[in-house]
């Protein structure tokens, strides 16, 4: 078990890490994840954080690390997204339970994060309605985006080489588009 916190996980996010490096494919930052909190991933994939639950800021850490720090630390690998049904759960349950109205509005952006990331059409339904408040206006725009590739494809186009799938002609031909990746 590691001893990082909930606290040292947000902190890194929120006030160590850069809205730029959240999003940015940057082998540095990948790294640094890593390094620091890889084990963490590993004790959060086997369930070992549930005590974080207990309060609204110990989930969103849980679901940071399951849903963001997985995407660094397996960076272009299929176990980026291996964790995502994991991390849906626990957004989903934090939204029924509203523990999301005890978090800042960034915070709760990536609560929702989840969300996004699914390839299911049903859940980012109730993506755009939990984006849809004030001051998460940019969210909801990548989230409308998000959708409508769901919407024309059923899946994320971009992600069929790092999971192993054939992609169709009219994927290659949207994924040879500027901006056509997330």
């Amino acid at each position: 078990m590691t001893d990082t916190t909930a606290q040292t996980v947000l902190h890194f996010w929120f006030d160590e890490a850069t809205p730029r490096q959240w999003f940015a494919k940057d082998q540095a930052f990948d790294s640094q994840v890593a390094e620091r909190f890889s084990a963490l991933l590993d004790t959060a994939i086997a369930g070992e954080l549930w005590m974080w639950r207990r309060s609204p800021q110990g989930r969103l850490a849980e679901i940071l690390v399951l849903d963001q720090f997985s995407r660094n630390i397996h960076r272009d690998r299929a176990a980026s997204f291996a964790q995502d049904p994991q991390a849906l759960a626990l957004a989903q349950e934090a939204v029924a339970a509203r523990a999301d109205r005890h978090l800042k509005v960034g915070q709760r952006a990536f609560l929702y994060m989840p969300y996004m990331h699914s390839e299911s059409l049903r859940i980012h339904d109730e993506a755009l309605r939990l984006f849809d408040q004030p001051g998460l206006e940019d969210n909801l725009h990548h989230e409308r985006r998000h959708r409508a590739i769901l919407e024309r494809f059923g899946r994320y186009p971009h992600r069929n080489a790092t999971l192993g799938r054939d992609s169709t002609a009219e994927e290659k031909a949207f994924l040879g588009q500027p901006g056509s990746s997330f």
